[in-house]
């Protein structure tokens, strides 16, 4: 209960540093996700050339 008393900005910024984490694992899994679909398709050659090859 003693959250209520404290001032609605010193609440809101309490959670600020779990909420900037959050929105930074989204981006990198987003960037992550692109980058594998751009070159998924590349990766996907050299290992069957590399499986073809043994």
């Amino acid at each position: 209960m003693q959250w209520l008393f404290y001032p609605p900005s010193s609440r809101w910024t309490r959670g600020q540093g779990l909420v900037e984490y959050a929105l930074l694992l989204i981006f990198v899994a987003v960037v992550l996700i692109a980058l594998l679909t751009i070159l998924g398709p590349g990766i996907s050659n050299v290992y069957e050339n590399i499986i073809r090859s043994l």
